[in-house]
């Protein structure tokens, strides 16, 4: 009940963005949905939340903590709001895109017709001009260096130490821009086509292994979550491996997985496909809530991150930074940070 009333006042912001409403910044955005409880919610943790509302600890040691495990890498010590996001993604009812999510942005980018440069931002320069700003973006590529004015710029990619993106130099703004929040969390997933070791979660004869998926709460420590997964598209004849088949098995975890430990979940493997990369923000103690805007006409989308990510999360970050750069270039000033929307939008029907 928790999540789903997390959930459902979470779901306004469809409403509000259909009406043309943005956010300059998380908190302003988070406000709008649901007051200084969401915005608190950023502010104290998972745990401390689930107890207030009568959850037991050691639910919330043996389920909450798992669910958060596998999906973002972390304990129940993490921010309430992302960790609602979390449970939210745990309930069924998602969607896998055959081919994989990247394909999401791709078609986007195939349906908009976008001009895309293939290269690398090193810097924004902001130029001194009269009216409106223009900035100076310059890039690299393979070929060589390019360079060109533009009257709206938006960063969508996470700012920080970890990112080759942190790279980018933001010269000539006053006072100077920084973006940068804090480090990511390296996420590694590996998908192992072999048999697992069903001994060493209890039982000897493969057959009797009931499980599609393992989640963990704490130890074994060197994996999160591993599960049996099945094709997007499953046909008439499909029919999932036995515990004692072969089968195509997913193993998130913090680090690369060290021969050992594959021998340790499994018996033999013919294959194992490995992808590391910086998956979400590391959720560490309560700092101050960024901006989408970093200046007139120049936008970071990721700042949403810091309050929850996921596919879901960064679709509305990216809708709310295009309302905002929108609105703003038309000055419709009425249409951005706007209190009591759930009122406005009802009187506007």
């Amino acid at each position: 009940m928790w999540v789903e009333e997390v959930m459902e006042k979470f779901m306004r912001i469809y409403k509000y963005q259909a009406h043309g409403y943005a956010f300059s910044g998380v908190e302003e955005l988070l406000y709008s949905l649901g007051e200084s409880a969401f915005v608190n919610m950023t502010q104290r943790s998972v745990a401390e939340s689930l107890l207030q509302v009568g959850v037991t600890q050691r639910f919330i040691d043996d389920v909450v903590s798992a669910v958060l495990r596998a999906s973002y890498g972390q304990s129940a010590a993490m921010p309430a709001f992302a960790g609602a996001m979390s449970l939210a993604g745990a309930q069924g009812s998602l969607w896998s895109v055959e081919g994989g999510n990247k394909l999401v942005c791709s078609g986007l980018l195939k349906l908009t017709k976008a001009n895309v440069i293939h290269a690398t931002v090193t810097s924004v320069t902001l130029q001194n001009t009269e009216g409106k700003p223009l900035y100076y973006v310059e890039y690299e590529n393979e070929v060589g260096n390019g360079s060109d004015f533009y009257d709206i710029v938006v960063i969508a990619t996470p700012l920080h130490p970890d990112n080759s993106s942190s790279s980018i130099a933001f010269e000539g703004f006053d006072p100077p821009i920084d973006a940068a929040q804090g480090s990511f969390q390296p996420t590694v997933v590996s998908l192992v086509h072999g048999y697992l070791n069903s001994s060493y979660f209890g039982f000897p004869d493969p057959k009797l292994f009931p499980f599609a998926s393992i989640l963990t709460t704490d130890f074994p420590n060197f994996f999160c979550a591993l599960d049996n997964i099945c094709p997007v598209n499953i046909s008439a004849n499909f029919r999932r491996k036995q515990p004692q088949e072969a089968a195509v098995w997913r193993v998130q975890s913090p680090k690369p997985l060290l021969r050992s430990q594959l021998k340790t979940l499994f018996r033999s493997y013919y294959s194992v496909q490995t992808a590391e990369w910086r998956a979400h923000p590391v959720y560490g103690s309560p700092g101050t809530l960024p901006r989408f805007a970093l200046h007139d006409q120049l936008f970071h989308l990721n700042a949403l991150e810091w309050a929850a990510s996921s596919v879901e999360v960064m679709a509305v970050a990216a809708k709310n930074v295009a309302l905002l750069a929108y609105n703003r270039w038309y000055q419709d000033l009425d249409k951005i940070d706007q209190k009591d929307l759930m009122h406005k939008v009802k009187t506007e029907l």
